[in-house]
């Protein structure tokens, strides 16, 4: 079987294909503001396949699907066989030859790495325990929209180093970026997960303060993940200190941006005043999942010729 594209984690790609998803999602996203209509994957079909339930996450690449002409198919854990004992190599064979593209949002990374083993069209990862790309692709858009390139900028993560924190680490190895984590102890970042020794693209502070001094952008995530609920007091009182608050924003740069992912749990790892405040970019974010995802299924079923790309334009 010939080599497909994969999105399954941030590192998958190389710097000069992100800077194309961030032009191409610019202008799809401009496009999408005058109306005009773009259908590239006419005829087309995404499969999204959701182990984990989301709403951002099934709307956006739902939508994004639909807006570029084509067709997405919804399928949970109730409705496909991955739960009741077949394999995923061989879901992975079945729904790949009705498909032209998947997006799989579920447990552990080596799911999504068998599936795309053994997958005829390109896999994409929705989200997974280890990693977040699809996220971190929309925050980096979302942060050259309101800054310009994040090329040797600081990002300040506070709180639990989860899935996105991962993938963040991942970001600035690719784009050329420093990520400043600060977490509870006991949280802290696993070297061996992110790649990290000896980088000099990440820093861990015990203290979030100094992870946000200077920092021209502070974003964080809930303190309990799914699939952590049981730790949720446990986690409550560990974080105590790592909210992000009107304090923190003050110590990072005066142009700073804050981020969070969603849903958010005001009070605990952010304060109402900071993510409803005006450096907060966060509705920016969460739309801007559409117009990246949009980017990258045109990518990963097109590829990057723009006379193909070009060709298939419709306008109304």
């Amino acid at each position: 079987m010939s080599r497909i594209k994969h999105f399954l984690q941030f590192k998958d790609f190389t710097r000069a294909e992100f800077d194309h998803l961030l032009e191409r999602a610019r202008w799809i996203k401009a496009e999408f503001k005058a109306y005009r209509k773009y259908w590239p994957l006419s005829d087309r079909t995404l499969v999204m396949i959701f182990e984990k339930a989301s709403t951002r996450t099934r709307l956006s690449f739902e939508a994004g699907m639909q807006q570029l002409g084509g067709t997405a198919i919804y399928l949970n854990s109730r409705d496909s066989q991955l739960q009741r004992g077949e394999s995923i190599e061989d879901a992975a064979q079945v729904i790949s030859r009705m498909s032209d593209v998947v997006m799989i949002r579920t447990f552990e990374q080596a799911i999504i790495e068998r599936f795309a083993d053994h997958s005829r069209v390109p896999v994409i990862n929705g989200l997974t325990n280890e990693y977040h790309p699809c996220q971190i692709l929309a925050d980096i858009f979302t942060f050259v929209e309101h800054r310009g390139p994040i090329q040797g900028r600081t990002v300040a993560w506070i709180g639990d180093s989860n899935n996105v924190c991962n993938t963040w680490l991942q970001a600035a190895e690719v784009l050329d970026f420093k990520v400043q984590v600060s977490t509870p102890p006991g949280y802290e970042v696993a070297a061996d997960r992110a790649g990290l020794h000896g980088s000099d693209h990440f820093e861990q502070f015990a203290d979030p303060m100094d992870a946000a001094h200077l920092a021209d952008l502070v974003t964080t995530d809930v303190w309990t993940s799914m699939g952590f609920e049981a730790e949720n007091e446990a986690r409550r009182h560990a974080f105590a200190a790592w909210q992000v608050d009107t304090e923190m924003m003050r110590v990072a740069r005066p142009e700073a941006l804050f981020m969070h992912c969603l849903p958010v749990h005001r009070g605990e790892e952010v304060a109402a005043a900071v993510i409803d405040g005006p450096r907060s970019v966060v509705w920016d974010e969460a739309e801007n999942r559409m117009h990246t995802q949009k980017a990258l299924l045109e990518y990963l079923v097109l590829g990057g010729d723009a006379s193909k790309i070009n060709s298939s334009r419709e306008q109304s």
